[in-house]
């Protein structure tokens, strides 16, 4: 086994737990990495390779916060479907933007996200108990928690219209905005957010790996997929285990300076 396996299999691994403990699909480390490591890279491949694998963590993540029960499965079909669209637009317009182009857009982003989360978020709002504008539902997990769920459904699909381009244009998956616009703008508590945002990137990156793979995106990129795939899949199980265990603003805390880490470092080089 190669040096450059091993490192796909670590990779893989810390990108399965950790985005999988904010909910975020780890696209945010794997496209940066992929960057670094692959210079000669296109983006439509980057991106290909990143949805993958975001596609494949977010299945085993999935599977494990519905043991946890704190999906809620009825917020996740509805922005899922609405995400559809916007994210086989993503993949096509991805074919046209330059790699510099690209590089620096996506550190821009990051950054920007990364503040916003690290100065927005001031206290921790895991069971949300102040009084709901909108019908509220009530969800309740395997350990016995209780979660208020109340926001503007049509605030909820736009965004997730947008979250649906994006998240195929730069091959993050979605989570990385999804999560704190969940959380700041629909009011979801936070472990709810990073559950249920799993199952709606399992939707979209199947979509976009789709439109990928028919496109071509993917014909170069087994000797990557084959080592990151399974060890995405083993990390996410312990990004999931471990969310129990973490409270809410550290979830966003650690989410952000990752984000300004990633970002900084694409700006700079």
């Amino acid at each position: 086994m190669t040096n450059e396996s091993i490192f796909l299999l670590l990779i893989g691994f810390l990108v399965g737990t950790f985005g999988t403990l904010i909910g975020a699909g780890g696209g945010f480390i794997m496209v940066p990495v992929l960057l670094f490591m692959y210079p000669s890279l296109n983006p439509e491949t980057v991106t290909a390779i990143s949805l993958t694998v975001v596609c494949f963590n977010a299945l085993s993540g999935t599977i494990a916060y519905a043991y946890k029960k704190r999906i809620d499965y009825k917020s996740a079909i509805i922005f899922s479907l609405a995400a559809s669209p916007g994210t086989i637009l993503g993949v096509y317009a991805i074919s046209f933007v330059p790699r510099k182009s690209f590089e620096f857009g996506f550190g821009v982003f990051m950054v920007l996200i990364s503040i916003y989360l690290f100065f927005g978020v001031k206290k921790s709002i895991d069971l949300t108990i102040k009084k709901r504008k909108h019908p509220v539902r009530t969800l309740v997990d395997r350990e016995g928690h209780e979660y208020q769920i109340s926001y503007n459904s049509t605030v909820g699909i736009f965004l997730s219209v947008i979250v649906g381009f994006l998240s195929s244009l730069s091959g993050i998956g979605g989570g990385i905005i999804h999560v704190p616009a969940m959380i700041k703008l629909l009011d979801f508590p936070v472990h709810i957010a990073t559950a249920t945002s799993h199952a709606i990137l399992m939707v979209m990156a199947a979509i976009g790996v789709m439109e990928h793979y028919l496109r071509g995106n993917l014909n170069s990129s087994f000797h990557q997929i084959i080592f990151l795939v399974p060890s995405v899949m083993l990390g996410a199980q312990l990004g999931a285990h471990l969310s129990s265990k973490v409270r809410g603003t550290w979830i966003i805390k650690g989410l952000a300076i990752a984000l300004a880490s990633v970002g900084i470092r694409l700006l700079i080089f």
